[in-house]
């Protein structure tokens, strides 16, 4: 089992060096992990290998830009993939099932008949596939600190994966979100290393099952290799399609010394190891200036030999060509870094016959090599995918549970689990059957796309009726009674005279870069709803579907009660079922919420935390004062919130980061306004301060934005190019 105290005391030694021979050099040692009992076999079948068939192995192109059929057998892949809008013809599950079959037939003939494995961004379900279960995204997930059922999800998912026929999907992301205002924000389970590290655990076991070889699990992929989620505000990515202008954060450099990467950022790793992930894709993103799929500090050094990970390292999409230099000089440094497999979604071609000149050249040793492809049949042998007798085509039974009732109803049971009650004034909640109308109000109480989010269909994902599942508006019909009329009206009119009122507000779907925000307000729409029928006197329940806190301003004081339900995906009856009382609300804040732009970021363990709701808030319906363990701190004219009481703590200064850089202040404990000493939660074991200072103009100047760059802070983001793939 993970032990925090354990994990934080050996790795905040200054100068723990555990490096293995093995690591400084690139060659293959034997495996120490789960994977070396398939170590001799892996290297007997490297040994009848030519060179352009371990090269094939590395070479992974996604199934969308394959320039001819003839390449798979040719090149002899060891992967192909399938990006955020890769698709077969009709997104079927049966067309997803024959497009992997036809695909994995050309493997059986090639010389060695190596099977392959295809991946996907199996990120909350099988979510490429229209009719799968789409589950609650992490941030959801982390809000019902519930390892079994993460685990459950994670065994669904495999099983509606495995019935189209795919093998590996690109989950769980265990980052550690320390920024609302990242796009990415909602892939990580919490801004609490802690729990990241105990579900992201949860989630390999439950999509890789006690044993590889089962048919019916999936190989999973930890991601992204590390601290994408801790990246400087003003460092994203440039956008393309306006030259000089960056994305805020998304892809961005994370600053600060090692010791504070490894412990905010690193434990989800070490428990994903633990539970025997074979794979592991490194980050898009940069520490320190350094792009995380170059670095051999932290891929060989410290993945690979001080926490002994013996699987394989994917890229994530054209990650490597964000390296400086030319190509063949993206693909030298992060082949001798220390990854394994490259996507290479269109360019395979060219990456394939560039890898063979830099290792004909020896400018990548034959050893790196020989360590990247041992690495990958290691974990294929431990899937049992060369196994004599083994069916690689997809099991048609699974198709009796491929969306099925079943398999929903533990999407909806995380649903339930995953809200969290902000405000229950007058103990609005739960609302009572028999009403004799009860008026749905807003833009996405009728809208499965928003309730899904981003990766659900497409990559981005998109409003509307995107796949099969129950809208909360559906729901609320069905769970009402007989007796009861439902209206509905999207922008708030008509509920005068009802019994009460029910308002669902909340982000449109997005993706990555595409949802950095400088402002989480919510939009004008949205507030116009909720005032809309607040002035029509009725008893209003707001639900608020988003991938992260949002800056709630006057719809907190509006309305009676109001519930963050994140995204919850497919099955809007969870909501239904805990409005009503068919089921506690037991949901805690997994991330702190703040109460205004200027606070944010706010994380758990800051010197001067002092947010809106804490985190680990969540009211129940058993009391309607604050949980115990917390005392009020609200004047009458205040909204209902709590923090938790928590003896005094020791503040951390400079947040752990180098001394004299500009970006982090020192920390100075101060008085709060009322006169006494500040509000602190005690931060988590070696846990320092965010390291981003609050947004504020001028920020660009002061925190080394390149000269003549901007920001892309608006809602308005540009739409993605026709070039524009989502990666994984």
């Amino acid at each position: 089992m993970f032990d925090w105290e354990v994990f934080v005391k050996s790795w905040s030694l200054p100068a723990i060096v555990l490096v293995t021979a093995a690591a400084v050099t690139g060659a293959s040692a034997e495996a120490a992990g789960p994977f070396a009992a398939y170590d001799a076999q892996a290297k007997a079948l490297l040994a009848r290998m030519t060179l352009d068939e371990k090269l094939g192995q590395i070479t992974q192109p996604d199934q969308e830009f394959l320039k001819d059929q003839a390449d798979l057998e040719k090149y002899a892949f060891g992967s192909i993939q399938s990006g955020g809008d890769s698709d077969p013809r009709t997104n079927s599950v049966e067309d997803w099932r024959d497009m992997y079959e036809r695909y994995q037939a050309h493997m059986a003939k090639t010389r060695l008949r190596i099977p392959m494995v295809y991946g996907v961004d199996a990120v909350h379900g099988h979510s490429n596939v229209v009719g799968a279960v789409i589950f609650p995204h992490n941030i959801g997930l982390g809000a019902t600190r519930d390892a079994a059922l993460v685990e459950e999800i994670g065994r669904v998912t495999a099983e509606e994966v495995r019935a189209t026929g795919i093998n590996w999907g690109f989950a769980p992301c265990v980052t550690v979100p320390q920024d609302e205002r990242w796009g990415r924000s909602y892939e990580g389970f919490s801004e609490d290393p802690r729990l990241v590290a105990e579900l992201g655990a949860a989630a390999v076991r439950g999509l890789q099952g006690r044993d590889l070889k089962d048919p019916r699990r999936i190989l999973a992929c930890a991601k992204h290799f590390a601290g994408d989620g801790g990246t400087a505000w003003g460092t994203g990515m440039p956008d393309a399609d306006h030259p000089g202008v960056r994305y805020p954060l998304d892809r961005g450099d994370a600053r600060g010394d090692e010791a504070t990467l490894r412990r905010v950022h690193m434990a989800g790793y070490v428990t994903a190891i633990e539970a025997g992930v074979g794979s592991i894709m490194p980050s898009f993103s940069s520490w320190n200036g350094e792009r995380l799929s170059g670095s051999r500090r932290l891929l060989t050094e410290i993945l690979k030999g001080e926490l002994g990970f013996d699987g394989f390292l994917i890229s994530d999409y054209n990650a490597i060509e964000d390296l400086p230099g030319d190509y063949a000089a993206q693909i030298k440094q992060a082949m001798n870094a220390g990854m394994d497999m490259v996507m290479a979604p269109s360019r395979y071609r060219e990456f394939f016959a560039t890898l063979k000149r830099l290792v004909e050249q020896g400018d990548i040793p034959q050893a790196r090599i020989d360590d990247a492809v041992t690495r990958i049949l290691r974990v294929k042998l431990a899937m049992g995918l060369m196994d004599e007798g083994r069916d690689l085509r997809a099991d048609r039974s699974l198709l009796e549970t491929f969306g099925s009732a079943s398999h929903r109803a533990v999407a909806r049971r995380a649903v339930r689990e995953s809200l969290v009650v902000l405000k229950n004034e007058g103990r609005t909640l739960p609302l009572r059957r028999g009403a004799k109308r009860i008026h749905v109000a807003g833009a996405s109480a009728d809208d499965l796309g928003n309730q899904c989010g981003g990766w659900t269909i497409t990559w981005q994902g998109r409003s509307g009726t995107p796949t099969q599942g129950t809208t909360i508006l559906a729901a609320v019909s069905q769970l009402a009674g007989k007796d009861s009329k439902i209206t509905y009206s999207r922008d708030g009119s008509g509920a005068a005279g009802a019994d009460f009122a029910i308002v669902v507000v909340g982000e449109k779907p997005y993706a990555e870069f595409q949802g950095d925000r400088s402002d989480l307000g919510l939009s004008a729409e949205d507030v116009a709803t909720v005032a809309a029928v607040k002035k029509s006197g009725v008893p209003t329940v707001v639900v608020l579907l988003s991938g992260r806190p949002m800056i709630l301003g006057d719809v907190l004081s509006q309305a009676d009660a109001l519930v963050a339900a994140w995204l919850p995906g497919s099955e809007g009856g969870g909501v239904a079922d805990v409005l009503f009382g068919d089921f506690k609300p037991t949901g805690k804040l997994p991330v702190s919420w703040p109460r205004s732009t200027s606070q944010i970021p706010i994380n758990l363990g800051d010197a001067h935390y002092d947010p809106l709701f804490a985190y680990g808030y969540g009211l129940t319906y058993d009391d309607g004062a604050p949980p115990a363990g917390t005392q009020s701190r609200i004047s009458p004219a205040e909204p209902a919130r709590a923090v938790p009481v928590q003896a005094p703590a020791e503040m951390l200064v400079n947040g752990g980061f180098a001394k004299g850089d500009a970006n982090w202040p020192s920390v100075r404990p101060k008085a709060s306004q009322k006169g006494g000493p500040a509000p602190s939660r005690a931060p988590l074991p070696g846990r320092a301060r965010s390291p981003h200072p609050p947004f504020a103009r001028g920020y660009e100047r002061r925190h080394g934005l390149p000269r003549g760059e901007s920001l892309r802070t608006s809602h308005g983001f540009p739409a993605v190019s026709s070039s524009g793939r989502g990666p994984p």
